[in-house]
């Protein structure tokens, strides 16, 4: 996980805009990742990076330095993004995206990274049919590589309710991929 220089944080939290900066252009990346793959659109993924960073700007002063600003800012994010899910329409599958996942699933492009608009349409289809919570513990879990740990610190929930919203999750996401005829 990301890490940033202690100093930055105690003068972010003395007001220090330069310094909060330097927060901004760590972790906006991270934060777009995961909103990205949650809300599996491109526009609303940057409205959420502004979003997020104004709630951490605000908030800073109450930022204990003993957790993980990562963590912290992953927590803002992923609440966030549910409140997002939960005001949104239910996502979608579009026409194209179940070719973008047999595409990927056949390998064909296999060494070309995948773009925002493939992810979108990756996530969008193994998605469907997960409840939020499902979705955002698989997203973190699988997708950013978090550990379990930090996955309950980010969601709140305890140990067990990670594990059991992963195993769904996984579950759903490998019965769909069947479906498709990829094992």
């Amino acid at each position: 996980m990301i890490k940033i220089d202690e100093d930055i944080v105690v003068r972010c939290q003395r007001g220090e805009k330069e310094a909060f900066r330097c927060v901004v252009l760590k972790y906006q990346r991270m934060v777009f990742s995961l909103a990205l793959k949650m809300l599996c659109d491109e526009e609303e993924a940057k409205d959420m990076v502004q979003e997020t960073m104004v709630r951490v700007w605000q908030s800073m002063e109450d930022y204990d330095r003993k957790r993980s600003l990562a963590t912290w800012i992953y927590t803002i994010a992923a609440r966030l993004c549910l409140d997002r899910l939960k005001s949104m329409r239910r996502v979608v599958m579009m026409p194209g995206d179940e070719q973008v996942l047999r595409r990927v699933a056949d390998g064909v492009d296999v060494h070309r990274a995948l773009e925002n608009e493939e992810w979108v349409a990756l996530v969008r289809m193994m998605a469907e049919g997960l409840s939020e919570k499902q979705r955002l513990v698989f997203t973190l879990a699988q997708l950013e590589g978090l550990s379990s740990s930090e996955v309950e610190e980010v969601t709140g929930l305890n140990s067990k309710q990670v594990k059991s919203n992963l195993y769904v999750a996984r579950q759903t996401i490998r019965e769909r991929l069947k479906l498709l005829g990829y094992e």
